[in-house]
Parts: C-alpha cells; sequence; structure tokens
C-alpha cells in the first residue's frame, strides 16, 4: 500500500505559530504530502502567511466560521486527497526528520492511527521547557506522553496523531466534544478493531502554552474531561486518574499540618520535589528552568484536579 500523506492543521488566531510550522514542513526530507490549513473562525486569519508558502508547499487554506479544534481537523479531512492523514497543532514544529520516520514505521508495522511525543525545541522559553518536563515526565504524568513503555494500547493526542483515511471513514472523525475529543477518537477506533501505535521517533516540538495561567486552564480543561470520557466508555475508569486530585488535597493537609507543626507530610512534598527538580536538571541543565518545574508540577496537579473534581461533582465549569 503506498502511502499519501494530508498534514491537517486547524488554527485559531495564530498566525506567527503557523508560520514556524510551514516553515519546519518545507525543510522535510520525506517531500510527497500536502499540507491543509483549516482557519477556525479566526479574527487574525493567516491567509496571507499560508499564501506565501505556495511555491514551496503543496498547501490548500480553507476559513470556515469557528466550531473547535475537533470539527476543524474533520473538515480538513474531508478534503484531503491523501489516504492517511496527520494532524498537528499549530503550535508545533516538526523536525526534519518527522514524515520519513512516520513513512518507515508504517511500512514495517502498519497500524490504522499512531500517535508521537513532543518536546521543548532549544529555542522555546524556560517557562515552555518547565511546562514539557512537567507534562511529559515520568515523576508527573507517568511518561504516557510519549514513554516507550507506553507503547501498548497508545492513545494518540491530536498534538500529533495520525489515522488513515479508512479509519476516519469509520469512526466519522472527531466527536463535537471540545475537550478531550482525541482521546474519545482513541476509544472509538479500539471498539472497532482498530490498532493504535506510538512511533516515538515522530516527535514533535511542541510550545504548548506561554503562561501560567494559560497552562492552568489547559490542565483544568484535561481534567475536566475525564469523567466525562469514564462515563462515556465505563471500561476505560482509572483509579490513577484520581492522582492530581489526592495529591493537592494532601499537599493542602501538608501545609495546614506544617503550621500546627506536624512536618512528617511536608517533608514527603520536599523529597518529592528535590527529585522532580534533579530530574528536570539533568535533561535540561539549567537552574530556573528546573526551578519552575516544580512550580509548573504544581500548576498542572492544582489545574487538573480541581477539574477533575469539579466533574465528578457534576459542578459547571
Amino acid at each position: 500500500m503506498i502511502l499519501k500523506y494530508s498534514i491537517i492543521v486547524p488554527v485559531f488566531n495564530r498566525p506567527q505559530e503557523i508560520k514556524e510550522l510551514l516553515e519546519s514542513l518545507e525543510k522535510q526530507h520525506h517531500k510527497e504530502f500536502e499540507v491543509i490549513i483549516v482557519e477556525d473562525g479566526s479574527d487574525i486569519d493567516a491567509k496571507d502567511i499560508v499564501a506565501s508558502f505556495e511555491d514551496t508547499l503543496n498547501i490548500r487554506y480553507f476559513f470556515k466560521p469557528n466550531s473547535g479544534a475537533g470539527q476543524s481537523r474533520n473538515y480538513g479531512m474531508e478534503r484531503a486527497t491523501g489516504n492517511y492523514f496527520l494532524i498537528l497543532d499549530s503550535d508545533v514544529i516538526v523536525p526534519e526528520g518527522y514524515i520519513a520516520a512516520i513513512e518507515k514505521r508504517l511500512k514495517t508495522n502498519f497500524t490504522d492511527a499512531f500517535g508521537g511525543p513532543d518536546a521543548a525545541h532549544p529555542s522555546f522559553s524556560l517557562l515552555q521547557k518547565a511546562i514539557d518536563y512537567s507534562m511529559t515526565s515520568m515523576m508527573t504524568t507517568g511518561g504516557i506522553r510519549g514513554n516507550k513503555r507506553a507503547k501498548n494500547k497508545f492513545q494518540p493526542r491530536s498534538f500529533n496523531l495520525g489515522i488513515s483515511k479508512i479509519a476516519f471513514e469509520k469512526t466519522q472523525g472527531f466527536s463535537k466534544m471540545k475537550i478531550g475529543e482525541d482521546i474519545d477518537l482513541s476509544f472509538r477506533l479500539w471498539e472497532l478493531g482498530f490498532e493504535t501505535q506510538l512511533i516515538e521517533e515522530a516527535y514533535v516540538f511542541h510550545k504548548r502554552r506561554s503562561t501560567l495561567k494559560q497552562f492552568y486552564q489547559q490542565t483544568n480543561n484535561f481534567g475536566y474531561a475525564r469523567p466525562f470520557l469514564n462515563k462515556k466508555f465505563p471500561n476505560t475508569g482509572k483509579i490513577t486518574y484520581w492522582f492530581p486530585t489526592v495529591f493537592i488535597l494532601l499537599f493542602l493537609i501538608a501545609l495546614l499540618g506544617y503550621a500546627m507543626g506536624a512536618t512528617f507530610l511536608i517533608s514527603c512534598f520536599g523529597v518529592y520535589f528535590c527529585i522532580l527538580f534533579i530530574g528536570c536538571m539533568f535533561r535540561y541543565k539549567d537552574v530556573i528552568v528546573a526551578t519552575l518545574c516544580c512550580i509548573t508540577t504544581l500548576v498542572q496537579f492544582t489545574g487538573y484536579g480541581l477539574g477533575f473534581l469539579k466533574a465528578q461533582l457534576g459542578l459547571s465549569k
């Protein structure tokens, strides 16, 4: 089977980000692909930026009313000419061997869907690097976003996801969920008998969010979506999804205990953050990034944990 790739990118008010992504796509070793940009009702559109790449990329641009990223991805896939779709967020940069790595793996181990990990580019801000570590470390998320030991039944994430045209047509793509739609798609793929895999070589540089407030809101959304996914797919719930909520509640108890003279629990948290600091320091060799990592991890657990708890209690956002 000859794979013809269509890269689908929804974009909303981020013209500068899409420019950096397209510049990285120009440098791909594997040249046989098309790019479809779907502008999701942006106030600040990227039409002129996309047009500037028409001489170097096989690229098409569509503007549609705002409906969210999931429906915009579907819109792009419905208009794609390829038979295998590569879904990317507008805030990623791809390394030069990205598509070549996908081609190599799918030729030897074809699956109708895959996910790839994310990483921080050297040019990213110190905070973005700290957020990257918080989101990918074994100490925080268990490495579920790209660790090699997470290969079995891997849940692709929409910032870096591949899906065959056949699987898209059978699943009808992303649901109308605004949060957690990529995990929802993974579960529906499995229900229909499609296999997924992690292609660890197909990583992207992911900017994520550039402020702590934005990062908190993003993780809060993740946490809020999980109970709804558990309800929709009852066999997928795990006790580990409660971890961030329990972490934050215990942290508050530890602070209260410390104020009353009890130091054991707060000392345990101190050990945890010291290990986290050392791990981040080992990766980035930067004291500031390692320090920020402790802060971003606390923000991540707080955002996810409170969002998860709110949804469990049936409270609106």
